[in-house]
């Protein structure tokens, strides 16, 4: 499986594989972008290619190499993620990454490591990482993945190489999971167009659930009046129960509040996310103008940025919905 065969993002795997060829790596990248669309992907193939032993800036996939990569027991290639039960990379975590990109590569080559998501790093920890950025050990790679730079420090961003990486076009991703996972067109088109370009979202397990929960999350967005102050707060209690859902609820409502500013700007419904809600998409479009939408899309952002720094869910929740409804 080579660069060639990874879908999506031929401009930063040709700038990764030129840096490779002339040996002119940088010694940290950012990778940037949505969730879902390949990041992590792209790091570990870069991983391969450096450890592959049957290619040169490339990698076969089959040596023990890139199969040591791929099972995530390659004594040189390290993944840095929250620990299982774990909310956060803590400050351990990245003292023992330093001190394991210190020492010299099993192979001869480089010790790479990925920390994903680069965000979930408490402060103290990097703090701790940017010692290693600004003095980064011999023959070492370290590639940090966020869906954004917000919560990472500012300092931490300025010593890394960024690559943003854009959502897949809709078609390629409905052509893999028709052709490679056999499923029918229609559901194929739906999902990923619900996906808006992430592959990992639309091939996840969860997403049949979303499939069918999200018709029902549209009706209660739709149904939210100023004077319906019961609604609003019974469907903030309702999605405040786990991070994760609240995170998936706000994920669901940016691409809901995307589809709507698609119609008010162009009239037509060409590339909407939720294609098979068009109806209830154009009413609200009716209701709303550019500028609340706009609004809106802010406030979802911020919503979710306030929840993932852990602030009380509930409360986050329903000062979002109050101003769905109207009330702001």
């Amino acid at each position: 499986m080579p660069f060639s065969d990874i879908i999506g993002h031929r401009k930063q795997l040709e700038s990764l594989a030129r840096g490779l060829e002339n040996d002119r790596l940088h010694h940290a990248y950012l990778f940037l972008g949505p969730e879902g669309i390949g990041k992590r992907t792209v790091a570990l193939s870069l991983a391969m290619a450096i450890q592959c032993r049957e290619q040169d800036s490339d990698f076969c996939g089959r040596c023990d190499g890139c199969v040591r990569v791929q099972n995530g027991n390659h004594p040189d290639v390290r993944v840095v993620e929250p620990l299982p039960e774990k909310k956060e990379i803590s400050i351990q975590q990245v003292r023992e990454l330093e001190r394991e990109l210190n020492y010299r590569a099993f192979t001869g080559g480089k010790k790479i490591a990925v920390v994903d998501p680069a965000s979930l790093m408490n402060y103290a920890a990097q703090n701790a990482l940017l010692k290693t950025l600004e003095e980064p050990p011999k023959d070492s790679l370290l590639i940090l993945v966020s869906t954004s730079v917000g919560g990472l420090l500012a300092t931490l961003v300025s010593r890394c190489l960024r690559l943003s990486f854009a959502p897949l076009p809709v078609q390629e991703v409905a052509s893999y999971l028709e052709t490679r996972k056999g499923w029918s067109r229609d559901k194929a088109e739906l999902q990923a167009a619900l996906s808006m370009g992430s592959l990992g979202r639309a091939a996840a397990p969860e997403m049949e659930e979303l499939m069918q929960r999200r018709a029902a999350w549209a009706e209660r967005m739709s149904s939210l009046t100023p004077a319906d102050s019961a609604g609003w707060m019974a469907l903030a209690e309702e999605i405040a129960g786990e991070r994760e859902e609240s995170l998936k609820f706000l994920e669901w409502a940016e691409g809901w509040y995307r589809d709507i500013l698609i119609c008010l700007v162009t009239g037509g419904s060409r590339g909407l996310s939720n294609p098979d809600l068009e109806q209830s998409i154009r009413r609200q479009a009716e209701r709303n103008s550019r500028e609340r939408v706009l609004f809106l899309l802010s406030r979802i952002g911020a919503t979710a940025a306030s929840i993932r720094r852990n602030f009380n869910r509930r409360m986050a929740l329903e000062d979002f919905l109050m101003q769905a409804a109207g009330l702001r």
